[in-house]
């Protein structure tokens, strides 16, 4: 019910659309219930009347049944329609404001979050179960309504008939309202082990699409078509459960609302014989008998849905109550223009509570505008060093210090905004070449981004692409070279202008062309900025104007690339492996 309760936020704004909504619907069913009266009255005051000629029968037959079909042909067309539009319309809506606020909710979330999902099971809640909750407005706050509407006023004008007969009519349903409590508890359990199961295998899909060059290249379609199909499998047990508890459930329910008129049927039919009930007044009762028990076999459908609609609704609120790891303090200042002095004060960093330490007390300070490399082996703690600055993860103890402030004093948008970050694997999205470097200044203007890909040297292989600046680079920029990509990350980077950047591991797997122009590029980015550069290319960064080796989380030694060549250290080692 907690769930119901916090969908219900999303529905308040629509409540008077959908009230009308509901007044329109029931206008909608209430018009056809008159056509059994209209059959009664046919059969027991014009057809079987005594008294009353030929002629004036016919004549009475085409007044009454012309005046039915006016209504039907006028009335009731546009209350259908707008009955449709204004349902259709405030579930759209609904869905677009949860959408909404789980896309702001997506780019709150911390990276250790995304470390441990698939993206296409992050995709399977805000796309497909989503969706499924668009039948709780349509079906659970307008349709089991106007079901219910509709059944009142059917039992209402059956009493006004027969009462006998109307109790005999509702006999069976206290039966029926136990066999839908007992089936639909389990169908929702059921429900959410299937959406579960299906969200498995969309985010198992994504990713393999995602990395079909390496499935090509070692030739793993076989053992991938396996593993595909253990998770389509599971989704198909899953399925088959979930549809043969709802094949139950129908075939018991649907029994009930079968028998119902059969017994009626009798019933009336004895009262004719015996109690003088008219026959018009028979194929009535039993007319309504039909749209008594049409809503409550929608009733059935309708469950079934509302389950559904239920679980998905568990499974997107399970994601929205997902905790942010990063978040502002009350009273967060924000940063302007940083002039980049930078201290890490006993910094102590692990991932996980229950995991090693990646960093261990770390202390160390890089003035405004100077470049500091970081260097050392694999695994030695460099870029979880960078990833702290703009705050992707926080310190477990200790703190860093920008222009003498904590940085978890200042707002974290605009910390991450005086911060440029270039890395090893820049993602760049599918749209244009444009559009990517915009990503810096989403604002600026045409002469800006070419003035910004001049400065990354990216300017001339652009204009050489089939639409030059327009021309789409494919997801995650399938279709440029390592370096081009680069390129164009470091030209966003020249757009957003901050005043401190992060190079990370940006030019680690290019030739040596593409080296050389992204390192011009960075140089000319990195003047009179606070720059960190993390390196396994030694050559890079020789001209830094100091240089830490980073090893097993701490800095075993520092300075510049004369000083550290003539300590024979660890650096020393690192540059003579390399290049001697």
């Amino acid at each position: 019910m907690g769930s119901i309760r916090r969908y219900l936020q999303f529905v308040k704004p629509y409540n008077k659309v959908i009230f009308i909504t509901v007044i329109i619907g029931v206008l909608k069913f209430g018009i056809p219930l008159l056509t059994p009266l209209i059959l009664a009255h046919v059969i027991d005051e014009i057809i079987l009347a005594d008294g009353v000629s030929t002629g004036e029968k016919v004549s009475s037959l085409f007044w009454i049944l012309g005046g039915a079909i006016v209504l039907f042909l006028i009335v009731r067309p546009p209350v259908e329609y707008y009955r449709q539009y204004f349902a259709q319309w405030t579930g759209s809506k609904v869905l677009y404001d949860i959408r909404d606020q789980l896309f702001a909710h997506i780019q709150k979330l911390s990276l250790r979050f995304y470390s441990n999902r698939k993206a296409g099971e992050i995709i399977s809640r805000v796309i497909n179960d989503v969706e499924q909750t668009k039948n709780f407005v349509i079906t659970g706050l307008m349709n089991i309504w106007l079901d219910m509407a509709t059944i009142l006023i059917v039992v209402i004008i059956m009493l006004t008939m027969n009462g006998w007969l109307t109790l005999v009519a509702l006999a069976l349903f206290p039966l029926y309202i136990i066999s839908i409590k007992y089936f639909y508890t389990k169908l929702r359990d059921l429900t959410v082990r299937r959406s579960e199961a299906l969200a498995d295998v969309q985010g198992h899909l994504h990713e393999r699409v995602q990395g079909m060059n390496v499935i090509r290249s070692f030739a793993l379609e076989d053992y991938e078509q396996e593993q595909f199909d253990k998770r389509n499998s599971n989704f198909l047990d899953r399925a088959v459960d979930h549809t043969k508890w709802n094949a139950k459930t129908f075939a018991v329910v649907n029994t009930i609302t079968d028998i119902a008129p059969l017994i009626v049927i009798l019933a009336a039919g004895y009262f004719v014989l015996r109690s003088g009930l008219e026959v018009g007044e028979m194929v009535a009762f039993v007319s309504y008998m039909e749209r008594l028990y049409a809503p409550l076999r929608r009733l059935i459908n309708s469950s079934t849905t509302l389950t559904q609609s239920i679980a998905s609704m568990d499974r997107v609120f399970e994601f929205v109550d997902e905790e942010y790891d990063i978040e502002d303090k009350q009273n967060a200042i924000p940063l302007k223009r940083a002039r980049g002095e930078i201290s890490f004060e006993n910094v102590k960093f692990q991932y996980e509570e229950d995991s090693d330490e990646v960093l261990h007390n770390l202390n160390f300070s890089v003035k405004a505008g100077e470049t500091i490399a970081l260097v050392g082996m694999s695994g030695g703690g460099k870029s979880t060093l960078v990833g702290l600055i703009p705050r992707f993860y926080d310190v477990t103890s200790g703190s860093i210090k920008l222009d003498g402030i904590d940085i978890r004093d200042y707002e974290v948008r605009s910390l991450r905004d005086n911060i440029g970050m270039v890395l090893q694997d820049n993602i760049l999205f599918s749209e244009s070449v444009k559009m990517n470097i915009k990503m810096g200044n989403p604002y600026a203007s045409d002469e800006e981004v070419i003035n910004a890909a001049k400065a990354a040297n990216a300017d001339g292989f652009i204009n050489e692409l089939s639409y030059g600046y327009d021309t789409p680079v494919g997801e995650r920029g399938v279709k440029l070279s390592g370096g081009q990509k680069q390129r164009i990350a470091i030209a966003r980077v020249f757009l957003k202008n901050p005043p401190m950047l992060i190079f990370d591991e940006a030019t680690s797997a290019l030739d040596l062309e593409s080296e050389h122009l992204i390192q011009e590029a960075m140089e000319k980015l990195a003047k009179d900025r606070t720059t960190f550069i993390v390196a396994h290319r030694l050559s890079t960064i020789t001209h830094a104007d100091r240089i830490a080796v980073v090893e097993d989380g701490e800095i075993s030694e520092s300075g510049t690339h004369a000083e550290l060549m003539s300590k024979n250290g660890s650096y020393s080692k690192l540059y003579n492996v390399q290049y001697v």
